[in-house]
């Protein structure tokens, strides 16, 4: 069986979108608004996904309850496709999406594939490596897939498939660019179909020393 389609599915509100400060990056739940976009993405998926992929943070989890409540039988997988944590929690703690804003503008100006804001934080040269393991799993897999997950992972993703993907200064002011101007909505379905772009990935560079 070979890839035909694939879904992507943003969570729907979460407590964190809603301006509620947090202290863990994975641990929002939906909103009363959240869940209702997880019900209305549910009733969209109108036959079985052979497989669906869901993201481990809470919110993903909670937006992909009600596709299994309709359909039972289908495989799910947890796979790594967590939003980009580009900012330190420990340093972000407490703080609402708001109060975040100037911590994430000053990081894209910088704009520096390597570098990581803290231990608990990722660099964008771990987050092009997390996409592009989506992207080779999720090719081997047959059939309609959803997944679901984040807002910034799919539309980097996207970006990739058109684009290519680099993990260079130049590439991430791009994206940031576009995910500013027109980025993934709570709830909103991205659908893909096979035979997906066949775009040239950039090759992975050699591990740098830390």
């Amino acid at each position: 069986m070979t890839l035909r389609t694939l879904w992507l599915i943003r969570h729907g509100q979460s407590t964190a979108n809603a301006g509620e400060a947090t202290s863990d990056a994975g641990a929002s739940p939906l909103t009363e608004l959240g869940r209702e976009q997880a019900e209305t993405a549910a009733r969209h998926i109108d036959r079985p996904p052979d497989t669906l992929i869901v993201s481990p943070f809470r919110r993903a989890q909670e937006t992909a309850a009600p596709i299994l409540r309709r359909w039972p039988d289908t495989r799910a997988q947890i796979w790594p496709i967590q939003e980009f944590t580009y900012l330190s929690a420990a340093k972000c703690a407490g703080l609402n999406v708001f109060e975040r804003r100037p911590l994430a503008d000053a990081y894209w100006e910088r704009a520096d594939p390597d570098y990581r804001d803290g231990d608990d934080a990722e660099s964008f040269m771990q987050f092009a490596a997390r996409l592009r393991e989506f992207h080779e799993r999720v090719q081997k897999l047959g059939g309609f897939v959803v997944a679901v997950g984040h807002g910034q992972f799919f539309h980097a993703y996207q970006q990739a498939l058109t684009m290519g993907l680099e993990a260079t200064p130049q590439w991430m002011r791009n994206f940031r660019a576009t995910d500013l101007l027109s980025p993934i909505e709570n709830g909103q379905i991205v659908r893909i179909e096979s035979p997906m772009p066949a775009a040239q990935w950039g090759v992975p560079p050699p591990a740098r020393p830390r």
